[in-house]
């Protein structure tokens, strides 16, 4: 058997999902945030081979809308079906919903950026680019 994890039906490296967690209504233009949040950390991730030799081929980072603004990720591990990290880090609806659609990119980039950082260095990964985005 392999020690390659397994790959997606994509080629994508990074996916961004927001879950709510609170009757809230989620944010105008939410998914056009989270795409273009995810657009951005993507290619460094390529660009820095974040993925390339670890024991995932990409990462999946659910961003839940809560009460809450976490600093450390909820970490899923592996999928062996599909060979990505999962992921999931609580975001602040009440910040998300007085934001606009540039301001929320950055809520969303912010919070990924956290979550990749530290699994990064959890799998000993490059992570000095993704520092040099955050402004943790």
């Amino acid at each position: 058997m392999s020690d390659k994890p397994a790959t997606p039906p994509h080629n994508r490296k990074l996916g961004l999902t927001g879950t709510a967690l609170t009757k809230a209504r989620n944010p105008k233009g939410d998914v056009q945030a989270l795409s273009a949040a995810r657009d951005e950390i993507e290619q460094v991730l390529i660009d820095t081979g974040f993925c390339i030799d670890a024991p995932f081929s990409w990462v999946t980072i659910a961003i839940r809308f809560g009460l809450k603004k976490e600093d450390v990720p909820h970490y899923q591990g592996v999928n062996k079906k599909y060979g990505d990290l999962s992921l999931a880090i609580e975001v602040s609806v009440e910040e998300m919903l007085k934001a606009s659609l540039s301001e929320l990119k950055d809520i969303f980039k912010e919070a990924a950026l956290k979550a990749l950082i530290h699994a990064g260095e959890r799998y000993e990964r490059p992570v000095s680019e993704l520092r040099g985005m955050a402004s943790l």
